[in-house]
């Protein structure tokens, strides 16, 4: 139950994307950060000062058990997510957790029965697909815009920094490309046929730490629909997606970013559709969240965890054809 008129959030993690993050919370309507917790105080301490936030904590069991805190925003390495998630929730927070939500299918399933047990909120926080132009691409799509989608091609890739111990390439820490930069075309592909594929061919490039570094899918659906997926750790890619339908084609430049939506027809652009952020684009998602939980919702209405599910069945269905398993699974 949230006290005031804005949620306060905890942050949990201190890295790059934590700091995205709590700079566009000072870009939505309903949230405030309040206290942050890491690992080590004087990162905490460090966070806090940088971005104004009133707590900061040396670990995360102080964080989560601050009565003040409303929802938990984890931004920790994508093993740790279950753990932290499980503990956020036990403690009686809502919870908005980075994408991957967890590393498989069963840790996810886990994570959705304690939420549902506890009658608490629980969120990916897969951004892009609340960013304004990919919500008017899947609209144009409901619409009928570009007739009956039948390909969906997305790739995202970049140079990692080659870190065997980091974060990317440390399979102890699910590392590999999948996870990391994978997940959003796998994410947009489920967003657009809302079901399983039917068939899977992949292939992947495992690397010397164990880990996948790149991947290609093509993915067949009912009535021969079809995804072409792509993403790697080790190559610099346009990022891009490309939507076809029978009556037209939906283009989103740098796709997890989506800084536009570009509608076509017949070679044609005939609509360009941008919004006017103030910050990178993750105040959307925290608005989303700060509605619901102002709201009484346990879920995102469009992004329920049963839809975080399907994702997850779809990233296992990968690595099982390539034969990959995590240290620890």
């Amino acid at each position: 139950m949230v006290k005031g008129s804005k949620v306060k959030w905890g942050i949990m993690g201190t890295g790059v994307i934590a700091e995205q993050f709590v700079t566009d919370l000072a870009f939505t309507s309903t949230g405030t950060p309040y206290a942050v917790g890491s690992r080590q105080m004087s990162k905490a301490v460090d966070f806090a000062s940088r971005f104004g936030i009133p707590k900061a904590y040396g670990s995360y069991k102080e964080l989560i058990e601050d009565p003040e805190v409303d929802v938990v925003y984890i931004a920790t390495p994508h093993r740790y997510h279950l753990e932290n998630s499980l503990n956020s929730l036990r403690a009686g927070k809502a919870v908005l957790c980075e994408k991957p939500i967890t590393v498989n299918r069963q840790e996810l399933e886990e994570l959705i029965s304690e939420a549902k047990a506890r009658d608490l909120f629980l969120m990916e926080a897969m951004w892009m697909l609340f960013l304004p132009p990919m919500r008017q691409a899947l609209e144009w799509i409901t619409e009928g815009r570009i007739g009956e989608v039948r390909l969906v091609q997305a790739e995202f890739g970049f140079v990692g920094d080659g870190e065997p111990e980091g974060r990317l390439l440390n399979p102890e820490l699910a590392g590999g490309a999948l996870l990391d930069v994978g997940v959003y075309p796998v994410a947009l592909a489920t967003a657009i046929y809302g079901s399983q594929p039917s068939q899977i061919m992949s292939t992947s490039s495992i690397g010397e730490t164990g880990v996948d570094e790149q991947f290609s899918a093509l993915l067949t659906y009912d009535s021969g629909k079809s995804a072409s997926l792509h993403g790697s750790i080790t190559l610099g890619m346009r990022n891009e997606a490309v939507i076809h339908g029978t009556e037209g084609c939906i283009v989103l430049p740098s796709m997890n970013k989506a800084p536009s939506a570009i509608l076509y027809k017949e070679g044609q652009e005939v609509e360009n559709y941008s919004d006017e952020r103030q910050g990178k684009g993750y105040e959307y998602e925290a608005d989303e969240v700060g509605r619901s939980l102002l709201e009484g919702r346990k879920e995102c209405e469009w992004l329920a965890p049963n839809w975080s599910l399907e994702v997850m069945r779809l990233l296992d269905a990968l690595r099982a054809q390539w034969g990959l398993k995590y240290p620890f699974e």
